[in-house]
């Protein structure tokens, strides 16, 4: 792979694996804001319907995060592959698209 392809790669996947984080961190904060109002219902002793709903929504918001954290995982193999590769090309030692690279890698955490 040429230098420009691999700096045009390292921009897209980096890029879709901070939307990757940022959605996945949405959706833990989405949970912990519908179990409030869950907890806020039953305090103020809401209709069951109500409190249900919230329920539904919660399982919902926990199968988006395990569903983005799966595609998170493969977007950092993937991206840490590409970065390894692109390491070995002298051109793009100090590349700021590697470093970014790098950085995102590094807050992904996986």
């Amino acid at each position: 792979m040429d230098t420009p392809a691999i700096k045009r790669q390292l921009k897209i996947k980096t890029g879709a694996l901070q939307r990757l984080l940022k959605e996945n961190g949405l959706y833990a904060k989405e949970i912990g804001d519908l179990e409030i109002r869950r907890e806020k219902f039953i305090a103020d002793n809401r209709e069951e319907w109500d409190i249900k709903n919230v329920g539904k929504l919660i399982e919902e918001s926990k199968k988006m995060v395990q569903d983005t954290q799966t595609r998170m995982s493969k977007a950092a193999l993937d991206l840490r592959d590409l970065v390894n590769a692109a390491k070995k090309q002298e051109a793009l030692a100090e590349d700021e698209d590697l470093l970014k690279a790098e950085e995102v890698l590094g807050n992904a955490n996986l």
